[in-house]
């Protein structure tokens, strides 16, 4: 029992409105390279339920997601995706694996501190590394984005005053949470690519509450349905200067989706290595 010497800073337990960022969507020209890249190369798992079609695939992390809808031309995230992954060693096998149905693309890896940077065939870079003790086995940690100099300030103010998101500004990144142990990270940049319209989905538990201030400065860009709109520019809630396009699917915790169990499936299993029921991964 905690005595009254002991003193917790409560706040390091606080979520924030942003209950989680449960999916990334980029769009992509060839679904059999998606498959042969997420699922064949980064051992994820296709949802087997939704979007089972050949014009996009849904791709489980843990209790997260990559979206893929066909476009004539792949979308780039401005940035990078952290994911956890339980293994490096089998990660490397299986991208050595899937190299040869992927030449000619911008597909590759290399080793990082610790851990491993891939690129998709379309250029979309993922920072892989293993689980800290006690953390998840599998699933998107952080999504670092490039943002224009001298926008983290701002940036960090729109997370806290609109969407009600702890978020702070970090040598030169507003971080803001979104999530247990799920950040988004603008990173100041001399140089931002221009934005293609990829977008990130998150629930939050206060729906009404950024809705209407997005409304009122012009920021809805779709009411969607009742339980999810759409905005795309961050801007300063002090001025109103947009600062930086990232489209955000804004759903509410009575969305039917929130919280839906993802099948994830444990890469290293093969027929070889196949255990009774030991097929599935225990995310964590």
């Amino acid at each position: 029992m905690a005595t009254a010497a002991q003193a917790y800073d409560r706040r390091t337990q606080d979520v924030g409105n942003i209950l989680m960022l449960e999916h990334v969507n980029v769009c992509v020209p060839d679904q059999q390279q998606a498959v042969a890249f997420y699922i064949l190369g980064m051992g994820f798992t296709r949802d087997p339920y939704i979007s089972v079609g050949l014009d996009n695939i849904w791709v489980n992390i843990g209790r997260q997601q990559i979206h893929t809808p066909t476009r004539s031309r792949g979308q780039r995230l401005r940035g990078r995706i952290h994911v956890t992954v339980p293994d490096l060693a089998g990660l490397r096998q299986r991208l050595e694996a899937a190299a040869p149905h992927l030449a000619g693309t911008q597909f590759g890896w290399e080793e990082t501190d610790g851990g491993l940077e891939v690129r998709c065939p379309w250029g979309n870079r993922f920072a892989c590394s293993e689980p800290e003790a006690g953390g998840v086995a599998l699933g998107i940690s952080c999504v670092e984005l490039d943002a224009p100099r001298g926008s983290a300030e701002g940036i960090a103010r729109f997370y806290q005053q609109v969407m009600e998101a702890p978020a702070s500004v970090e040598k030169g990144a507003a971080v803001v949470q979104v999530g247990q142990g799920q950040t988004l990270r603008f990173t100041e940049r001399d140089e931002v690519p221009p934005y293609d319209g990829h977008h990130v989905a998150i629930y939050v538990a206060n729906f009404s509450g950024p809705h209407a201030d997005l409304e009122r400065h012009g920021a809805i860009t779709e009411e969607s349905n009742e339980h999810q709109y759409r905005f795309v520019n961050i801007y300063d809630p002090a001025t109103g200067e947009a600062l930086f396009e990232l489209e955000h699917e804004v759903r509410s915790a009575t969305h039917p989706m929130f919280m839906r169990a993802l099948v994830n499936r444990d890469a290293g299993v093969t027929q070889v290595t196949y255990a009774r029921d030991g097929e599935a991964l225990r995310v964590g």
